[in-house]
């Protein structure tokens, strides 16, 4: 699978992605934000990951790599996770490289990712969410045209921190991105 924006590129995850990866996910700033990563990250990490991630029921569960186009470089990840084609709605997150936030990218990410599950996983709506303390992910989220929706107490253990952790809870619906979609093009 691959996605195209203006800077970026949204694919399956590739051998080769190896050393990118851990050079991304080896970062508490990074690491404390997502449940399901250890801390330190290391190259069996990733290269288990990448196995795993290839192995998707892409009916279920799509994992994507975030590339820069300039440079072909791996900066972060996205899924499509828990996708339900009766009730039309999904999940799943996003990460990015320390070294790339700010940059409008996150957003640039996130943003086809959403596109993409509506436009052609015919979606309706999107839940995702973020840790308390993640004011960058409740930003961008809001951003794009999320709500806030409540919170799921000590949802996750945390990996990289191994504390339990809240979820803070959004969801999306189609009509709200169609709306954002139209005062951001």
């Amino acid at each position: 699978m691959k996605i195209e924006s203006k800077r970026l590129i949204l694919r399956n995850w590739q051998d080769g992605d190896v050393n990118d990866l851990v050079e991304g996910l080896n970062n508490i700033e990074v690491s404390k934000w997502l449940a399901g990563v250890p801390f330190p990250y290391t190259e069996n990490d990733a290269k288990n990951f990448i196995n795993w991630a290839k192995n998707q029921n892409e009916k279920e569960k799509i994992c994507l790599a975030i590339v820069l186009k300039e440079n072909n470089k791996v900066i972060g990840g996205s899924e499509i996770a828990n996708i339900n084609k009766k009730d039309g709605t999904a999940g799943g997150g996003i990460w990015l490289n320390e070294k790339y936030q700010k940059n409008g990218y996150g957003t640039e990410a996130f943003s086809t990712r959403i596109k993409y599950c509506f436009e052609k996983l015919g979606l309706r709506r999107i839940e995702n969410g973020y840790f308390p303390g993640n004011d960058k992910s409740r930003k961008m989220q809001i951003k794009l045209g999320y709500k806030d929706e409540g919170i799921r107490r000590k949802k996750f253990l945390c990996l990289a921190t191994n504390e339990y952790v809240d979820e803070c809870v959004t969801g999306l619906l189609k009509e709200e991105f169609i709306e954002w979609s139209d005062k951001n093009v």
